[in-house]
């Protein structure tokens, strides 16, 4: 027999615990239903509490720790809340989200793919009916670029000081998010049948498929030049798939404008940050939009799963937050760890409970036990 595959739950902070005992509880649905062949362990860190107490938002040896697990699901990280309480302990973003870049950057997750498609019955923020067929999936760069965090500030304080942040990319690094988005876009091609879709391309005008590659190579020339060659290497091995290239101030622009129009976007660490908020909305809101942190090339480390929301300090404790988002994570994570039909019933879960209760107020315990009975 197969040892257990091994889950290591990471509520954090503010929502976090509630959004992850939604999780918790629909695994445990799941694994009524069909064994999931998977253990799970709950982890107090990081968070802000645990910094509280320990004055560090994870232990020393956390990275060590947590690679005996097959993947990590983290409920949220950031301000804990309620906002009401004025003396709450509460840390800097620099501290409270530092695990997150630790993770992505210890472990080699170095993509981050975050969905974005509008499911029945969620809010649909734009009003030209096409914003229905949204369906894309933006990749982001997660382990340089504008994030290495790397530079300084001298005079601190004084009217001459001096801040830089400097911006490292590498062709290495290029390359593979490059390559993956490619694969993923066949991936979807081949799901999703020739002719059920069709986008706008650079190389033959119409195609099947679609991978944009963001930019800012008019102002930022050295890396955007970078990206741009390694991209038309790439996308020669791929000649089914359609390419395409926009500056991310006009990707922002088109996001909302139309897109329906986009397939699979790649994007930089930064950009790949900003746009996928963004995309999250037409996908019905941060409520609703999921995310992973991978190794596409090595399951040697555990990827790290996280719902896009934040910490939602304004609602935390009340048990308003809206797990779906969490639990369209934790689906991810179940294809992630080979249990692809357990994801889609979850996904599936998810659906018909946003159709069946669509315009409702609905409190996280609402929403969980909809799912639990949706999965049944």
């Amino acid at each position: 027999m197969t040892e257990p595959r091994r889950i290591a739950l990471m509520p954090g902070d503010g929502i976090g615990p509630e959004v992850m005992a939604a999780a918790a509880e629909v695994l445990a649905a799941l694994d009524r239903q069909t064994p999931l062949g998977l253990t799970w362990d709950w982890l107090d860190w990081p968070s802000t509490d645990w910094h509280r107490q320990h004055g560090e938002m994870m232990p020393a040896d956390a990275l060590t720790r947590v690679q005996a697990y097959d993947a990590l699901l983290m409920g949220a990280l950031g301000d804990p809340g309620p906002l009401t309480d004025a003396e709450r302990y509460c840390l800097p973003d620099s501290v409270s989200l530092a695990p997150l870049l630790q993770f992505r950057k210890g472990l080699d997750l170095w993509a981050c793919e975050r969905p974005a498609r509008l499911l029945p019955g969620a809010p649909q923020y734009l009003a030209d009916p096409r914003a229905a067929e949204v369906d894309m999936l933006v990749i982001r760069e997660n382990s340089e670029g504008e994030y290495v965090n790397q530079g300084g500030r001298l005079h601190r304080g004084s009217v001459d000081e001096v801040a830089t942040q400097l911006e490292v990319f590498t062709r290495r690094a290029t390359e593979r998010l490059i390559r993956h988005g490619f694969a993923r876009a066949r991936e979807r091609l081949a799901a999703r049948g020739q002719g059920s879709r069709d986008f706008h391309c650079a190389n033959k005008g119409r195609a099947a498929a679609q991978v944009c590659l963001i930019t800012k190579r008019n102002a930022q020339p050295y890396w955007g030049d970078l990206y741009t060659e390694v991209f038309a290497e790439v996308a020669a091995e791929f000649p089914e798939i359609g390419v395409h290239h926009e500056l991310v101030d006009a990707a922002c622009m088109k996001f909302v404008q139309c897109p329906w129009t986009f397939d699979v976007v790649v994007a930089s660490n930064l950009h790949g940050d900003i746009l996928t908020d963004l995309a999250a909305v037409l996908s019905g809101g941060l409520g609703l939009a999921p995310s992973c942190n991978i190794n596409p090339d090595s399951r040697a480390m555990p990827a790290l799963f996280e719902p896009t929301h934040g910490s939602a300090p304004d609602i935390a404790g009340q048990g308003l937050a809206n797990p779906a988002a969490m639990l369209l994570t934790t689906a991810l994570m179940l294809d992630w760890v080979g249990c692809a039909q357990a994801a889609e019933r979850l996904r599936l879960a998810v659906a018909k409970d946003l159709v069946t209760t669509a315009g409702q107020q609905r409190t996280c315990r609402d929403v969980t036990a909809g799912v639990i009975a949706a999965l049944h």
